[in-house]
């Protein structure tokens, strides 16, 4: 009898339903716990978490991790940890096998972001038509609807799946903010700056535009497609890579590092911590304070390049003292 594969399935609608965890989130975990299934079916081992060791499972982790990052075998670990505290407190195994697993330390890279004048290059590089489609209508629109993005995504540090996930009845734009949803569908309000709440009014007004051959459209969504359609993830990290590469030369530019511009160019003008992690939504005050570690590093280096001491140091540095030539 197949329990796992029972057990998986509560499992999954739990994340879904009972903790409301993203799409995302819940395939990512059920992808890694499927590879334990496999995992069990390949080795002829019970196909049952109850009867699963703390040997197997290091077994399980120790395959997975060729050629795998730490990041991802760290996650694996979380998935697992998960999965086996919620089979422990619905009584379903009687010891934890996962409960002793370590996961690897991961080095979280810095942020990574542009420079306020990259920034407003790409946000305001929807001016031109990027396309030359028959409808010049829609096109136009379009152009609209970039802009509006661009705008929000760098003024309000929200993340792209809270982005494409944004309704029409979140937006508050007369009081220059929206209602976005976030990790584990926690809302929060983030603020709009002047700049976005005209570009969203503007997409807005000629929003109806963008609608399928029967003139259908999502009457929820804000972010549009040409057809209709609600924007997805990948669709807006299209847009932002296509206007990061017109705008500033950033063909890699993701949505992401949008967010992380918005957070260091809040903390370079003087806003506190605590006011970034509530408009970032982060749980923990530690992830925010990734933030001090780029503006420290920038204002080390202005120093450096900038400051006469600071130059004089490394002149010495680099050359040694100058000897006295005369005698004493």
């Amino acid at each position: 009898m197949d329990t796992l594969r029972r057990q998986l399935d509560d499992y999954e609608q739990h994340l879904a339903n009972e903790r409301r965890a993203s799409p995302l989130t819940v395939a990512t975990y059920l992808r890694d716990l499927a590879a334990l299934h496999a995992y069990c079916v390949e080795h002829e081992l019970p196909l049952d978490a109850a009867a699963l060791t703390t040997g197997t499972l290091r077994a399980f982790l120790a395959r997975s991790f060729e050629g795998r990052s730490s990041a991802t075998m760290a996650r694996k670990v979380s998935a697992l940890r998960a999965f086996y505290r919620y089979l422990e407190k619905r009584g379903h195994v009687r010891s934890n096998p996962a409960a002793t697993l370590k996961r690897p330390r991961v080095r979280k890279p810095l942020p990574e972001f542009v420079t306020v004048e990259d920034a407003l290059r790409v946000v305001e590089s929807p001016t031109r038509p990027t396309e030359s489609p028959a409808d010049e209508a829609r096109a136009a629109t379009l152009q609209l609807r970039d802009r509006a993005l661009l705008e929000l995504l760098y003024s309000s540090g929200a993340r792209v799946s809270e982005v494409a996930g944004l309704s029409l009845g979140a937006l508050e734009l007369g009081e220059g903010r929206a209602r976005v949803l976030g990790k584990g569908r926690k809302e929060r309000l983030v603020p709009l700056g002047p700049e976005a709440v005209t570009a969203l009014r503007n997409y807005l007004e000629r929003r109806a535009d963008l609608v399928d051959r029967d003139g259908q459209q999502d009457p929820q969504a804000v972010f549009l497609g040409r057809f209709g359609t609600r924007l997805g993830p990948r669709q807006v990290q299209n847009v932002v890579k296509r206007y990061g590469e017109r705008g500033a030369g950033r063909p890699d530019l993701h949505p992401h590092t949008l967010r992380h511009t918005c957070a260091t160019h809040l903390l370079d003008a003087g806003a506190d911590l605590r006011s970034i992690q509530e408009l970032l939504g982060h749980a923990s005050l530690g992830t925010t304070q990734r933030y001090t570690h780029v503006t420290t590093d920038r204002m080390m280096a202005t120093y450096e390049r900038a400051h006469p001491l600071a130059r004089k140091t490394r002149d010495l540095r680099r050359n040694g003292p100058e000897s006295d030539a005369g005698d004493h």
